[in-house]
């Protein structure tokens, strides 16, 4: 409201001498008075549509402006003046008025008045037929209007597109011209105050832009709503524009009574409100176009007299309440300093913390890939080792002792797969594989992985699987793999003498997808409520008791739930101390759209005949994991020759022949991945194998990038061993 505006002006004056001792002189305040009064009187004139009595009090205004330098006063004077000649058909006299005013709003930096006058100015370039130029202005516009989220600048960023639209249906871009008029709707809808003039003329102009695109149903519907508008609120020019277009549209439509009755009502209102004796409805059509974006609340003329009567009594109390508040924020300035400062160093500690959590976590992800790979290598020579002496008929005895260690190395080896399967899945390191499995077949193998461990204590393995569930389905096999087996083998760790049943049963299906429910259930120890919201953690189990008892390391049943959140499902749990505990989840799995039977389940059909007399080259720094490649390569009557290092690997390629190179990564000097670039620049065909222990770190597309023909993660089935180099043999057509 006005009142609100002098008052703020007062306000910042009295600021001002408070706290920086400056003065205004009371001529000065004087002066501001009478020209917000006189711009007051020129809009209430416009309200009344007495358009020379507006026009000389805000020359007044004007020319007391310039009189007191009042430039925001000049500047407002020149943007009212300006619309009115506008809208008086004058631009000529309009356009200097509006570009000083431009000029003053931009070096007084008051951007809602400068949006105003930019949209002023090109509707003036508009009616001139200056398009082009008219456009980047109402651009200018937009950006001011849609900083701000007051209802003002909404309605203001209405009237740009509207404007917008105009001249881009002028330009014959009339689908770019439909899209700002329905911005305009669409903002106009959302304001809490009636903006009926705006809203109309955006009606017409949708009405019209539908019609040119040929969607008559949609244009009458905007023509209606524009004219029932024009009728309710007295808009002459709009009503005769929506009666116009109504009689186009249904004229178009062949309804052509309807189309006569609305044209023959366009002439007789048209004659009637703008014949040449009849001014007042073109007064009141400019009257509306004036103030078509002016809040009345902001000029009310009763409001302005009693805003003169009490300004000199507000300005008394408000020095006095100013005084009293200058003290009182003098103090609080002083505390919210104090608090800032405060606020600062815990913000600081915090930073720190959070640097060191960070830094921590980064160390563990390192430790923990470090550590495994560390463990790889060795855990390689363990399992070769066991491998070899099995071949070489041991004794009943010695062969007792020999399957006590495998299974010893075996178990070592699935803890540190776990500790880094889990570092895996934190570092967000894994992704779910889209491939066709049969899933029965993999839930028999892993079964019969773990039907000796059940067996050893003296539980029972039992399957209970829904024949109705598609023989090939699509997902990923190796993490269902991992899920059961983890589940079933803590079943099994918490089980002794009793049963475990795993039970896979379909809930839904369609064309394209099934939902099945999966459940293992155990005959075990049960677990507590109260551990129940753990036992999903990391390295967290029933109790110490149990851990002792039964050992483990609790890392079974957190991969199992962040491997399930990677397929969109939830792990769930019903347990029961002494009684045993029932782990379930859903899936939904793909479809083939195939019928056939084919599978991707691996089969190693390997020709060990084929690769007898092929001689390959082994690139390892360990010596005992030299010894056991040779000595495994052999077994097949197989040449192998061995490298200590990269370099030594490079020359031997160079200057000998060698149908396959098995490559390990982390060596002294030059690593794996550098030793293969090199070879790869005079030998393109040679096939190069990985052999290494695959940490997080390593991205397996780097390998392949970088001249390796296939990976073999250590350490690795013999039979996988051999397979892996079958095939790429197989494809450098070096064996048929």
């Amino acid at each position: 409201m006005l009142i609100d505006r002098k008052l703020l002006v007062v306000l910042f004056t009295l600021i001002s001498v408070v706290c920086f001792g400056q003065q205004s002189s009371r001529s000065e305040n004087v002066q501001n008075i009478q020209i917000d009064s006189l711009l007051l009187g020129g809009i209430y004139a416009m309200e009344q549509a007495d358009f020379e009595s507006a026009i000389v009090n805000i020359k007044k205004a004007e020319a007391l402006s310039i009189k007191s330098l009042n430039q925001s006063g000049e500047a407002i004077s020149n943007q009212l003046l300006s619309k009115i000649y506008f809208e008086r058909g004058d631009p000529k006299l309009a356009t200097p008025l509006i570009l000083n005013a431009i000029k003053l709003h931009q070096e007084l930096q008051e951007l809602d008045n400068l949006g105003q006058d930019y949209l002023i100015y090109s509707q003036i370039l508009s009616k001139t037929g200056n398009y082009e130029r008219a456009l980047p202005f109402l651009e200018n516009a937009a950006l001011i209007f849609e900083s701000t989220r007051d209802e003002d600048s909404r309605v203001q960023l209405a009237t740009t597109y509207l404007y917008e639209g105009n001249i881009l249906q002028e330009l014959k871009n009339n689908e770019e011209a439909l899209l700002k008029y329905q911005q305009a709707e669409a903002i106009l809808n959302k304001t809490k105050g009636k903006h009926s003039y705006l809203l109309c003329r955006v009606f017409l102009q949708q009405g019209r832009m539908n019609f040119l695109l040929n969607q008559l149903d949609t244009a009458l519907s905007y023509a209606n709503k524009a004219h029932e508008l024009s009728l309710n609120n007295n808009y002459p020019q709009l009503e005769v524009d929506g009666l116009n277009l109504l009689s186009t549209i249904y004229s178009a439509r062949q309804e052509f009574e309807e189309a006569f009755s609305y044209l023959s009502l366009y002439n007789q209102k048209r004659s009637s409100y703008f014949g040449e004796n009849n001014s007042t409805a073109k007064n009141v059509a400019i009257r509306n176009a004036l103030l078509a974006n002016i809040n009345a609340d902001d000029y009310d003329p009763a409001k302005r007299v009693q805003a003169n009567k009490i300004t000199t009594v507000l300005i008394i109390a408000l020095f006095t309440i100013l005084c009293l508040l200058a003290l009182s924020l003098y103090k609080n300035n002083n505390l919210r300093a104090k608090a800032n400062e405060l606020l600062q160093a815990k913000n600081a500690e915090l930073m720190i913390a959070k640097e060191n959590a960070e830094k921590a976590s980064v160390v563990k992800a390192q430790f923990l890939s470090t550590i495994t790979h560390e463990l790889r290598t060795p855990m390689y020579a363990v399992t070769g080792l066991t491998h070899l002496l099995l071949s070489e008929n041991p004794t009943e005895e010695q062969k007792k002792h020999l399957d006590s260690l495998k299974f010893s190395g075996e178990y070592l080896l699935s803890l540190i797969n776990n500790i880094l399967d889990l570092n895996k899945l934190e570092a967000d390191k894994v992704e779910v594989e889209q491939a066709t499995f049969n899933l029965r077949k993999r839930v028999d193998d892993v079964l019969f992985a773990l039907e000796r461990s059940a067996q050893e204590k003296g539980n029972k393995l039992n399957l209970e699987y829904d024949e109705e569930i598609p023989d090939q389905i699509i997902g990923d096999p190796l993490m269902i793999s991992q899920i059961l087996i983890n589940l079933i083998g803590n079943g099994n760790k918490f089980t002794r003498d009793g049963d475990i049943f795993i039970r896979i049963k379909q809930l839904s299906s369609n064309e394209s997808q099934t939902y099945l429910h999966f459940e293992v259930e155990d005959t075990g120890e049960g677990i507590s409520k109260k551990k129940q919201k753990d036992i999903f953690q990391n390295f967290t189990q029933g109790s110490v008791q149990i851990n002792r008892k039964f050992g483990g390391t609790g890392l079974g049943l957190s991969i199992v739930k962040r491997l399930l959140t990677l397929q969109k499902s939830k792990i769930e749990l019903e347990s029961t101390l002494g009684k045993g505990s029932k782990f379930f989840f859903d899936i939904k799995y793909g479809l083939t759209k195939s019928k056939t039977n084919e599978t991707e389940e691996r089969v190693y059909e390997i020709d060990y005949e084929a690769l007898k007399g092929k001689k390959l080259l082994v690139v390892e720094d360990n010596k005992i994991n030299q010894m056991i490649t040779r000595k495994i390569l052999e077994k097949n009557e197989m040449m192998c020759e061995v490298a200590d290092n990269g370099e030594i690997a490079i020359e031997k390629v160079r200057f000998e022949n060698f149908d396959l190179v098995l490559m390990d990564i982390h060596m002294p000097g030059i690593s794996g991945i550098e030793a293969t670039q090199k070879i790869r620049e005079f030998n393109k065909d040679l096939p190069i194998l990985a052999l290494t222990a695959v940490t997080i770190e390593e991205n397996i597309d780097d390998f392949y990038l970088a001249g390796f023909n296939d990976i073999i993660p250590k350490p690795y089935k013999v039979e996988e061993f051999f397979f892996k180099i079958h095939n790429a043999l197989k494809r450098k057509n070096v064996i048929l």
